[in-house]
């Protein structure tokens, strides 16, 4: 295997490596996979997630109680907050004390233990679904009662890009399209889990835009993203040059599933009329379940999002083509033994 190096940009631009890095969420699969590379380029990584991992510099911890795991973070040079409700399901509560404070907790943890750049990890999420084609940085954010994980990440925008505004410290929002890869449990083994079952549905006959971002690209943006001087104060689209439906991203796991044809489809509002039902009872009965609207909202995305700001200011240039991700994606999944 070759050594890692820094990510170049299409300038020449390479950040130099941190001597230190602070990772929050550090057991994900993003988070993993940056503490991995760091670690690789000779970084000192630490980090803090919900279940510790010793071994791997991970405290126990999580954004509402920041004196758990504030000491740990001490003299990171950089401090990159991947943490956050990873549901389309929560109730507002939760985000706000995650999404909001809990992001705010994080800042000044970063301030005090002397962080130079804070990176915060949003979504292209906070576009919301109903967006134009190759939206960009400058789109607006969602706001509303729908897609309640989409107006926590815009949100979350505010509380950082506001910290930087006063100037307390350096920050970046990073908007990620949807990151699969080895390791991915939300696009390849939980999709692939219910295409087994029979129970992949998409709506509007699949023709919903997805945004699939190789986890090695994601991390080449980032790492541009978090070093270089010119990426202070802004946000950037991190992801693959272009979308593909849903319906030609999700049928590969239909077709490793073993299935023929194409995952079943309802249209927007019968798909919408039924997950808000199977929702409404799933919190009667407090039973924990990702069927909810949002997930069909989310699967109706209107538009790809646009990635030259991060081509332009950053050098960025996605490397992994969909077909070479999705195979490695496959010999994962037959590694773990989802796939005989």
């Amino acid at each position: 295997m070759s050594h890692p190096v820094m990510p170049v940009g299409a300038q020449g631009q390479s950040p130099d490596v941190p001597r230190s890095v602070f990772i929050t969420g550090a057991s994900g699969f993003i988070g993993q996979a940056l503490a991995r590379r760091y670690r690789a380029l000779g970084a000192e990584v630490r980090g803090m997630d919900l279940r510790a991992d010793l071994a791997n510099g991970v405290v126990a911890g999580d954004l509402t109680r920041p004196e758990q795991w504030a000491e740990h973070a001490r003299g990171c040079e950089l401090f990159i907050n991947t943490a956050a409700v990873v549901s389309l399901a929560a109730d507002w509560q939760l985000y706000r004390e995650v999404s909001v404070r809990g992001v705010r907790n994080c800042l000044d943890v970063a301030i005090k233990s002397g962080a130079r750049r804070f990176v915060q990890f949003s979504s292209i999420a906070a576009l919301g679904w109903n967006y134009p084609e190759q939206a960009d940085e400058r789109s607006d954010v969602v706001i509303g009662d729908h897609y309640r994980y989409g107006v926590a990440k815009g949100a979350s925008e505010h509380v950082v890009l506001a910290a930087h505004a006063a100037g307390e410290i350096e920050c970046t929002v990073v908007r990620p399209g949807d990151v699969y890869g080895p390791g991915s449990r939300a696009w390849l083994s939980e999709p692939l889990k219910m295409a087994k079952a029979g129970a992949l549905i998409l709506p509007n006959g699949g023709k919903g835009r997805w945004t699939p971002v190789f986890i090695d690209d994601l991390l080449d943006g980032v790492m541009l993203a978090a070093g270089l001087p010119q990426a202070s104060g802004q946000i950037f689209h991190i992801s693959a040059s272009e979308s593909v439906s849903c319906r030609e991203f999700f049928g590969n796991h239909w077709r490793w599933a073993g299935r023929s044809g194409a995952p079943r489809s309802l249209p927007l509002g019968v798909a919408l009329a039924l997950t808000w039902g199977i929702w409404t009872l799933n919190r009667m009965i407090r039973r924990a379940d990702e069927v909810t609207p949002d997930t069909m909202y989310m699967f109706a995305r209107t538009g790809g999002i646009s990635i030259d700001k991060a081509r332009r200011l950053l050098g960025y240039a996605p490397k992994v083509s969909l077909d070479e991700g999705l195979r490695r994606s496959e010999a994962w999944l037959r590694e773990i033994g989802q796939l005989s």
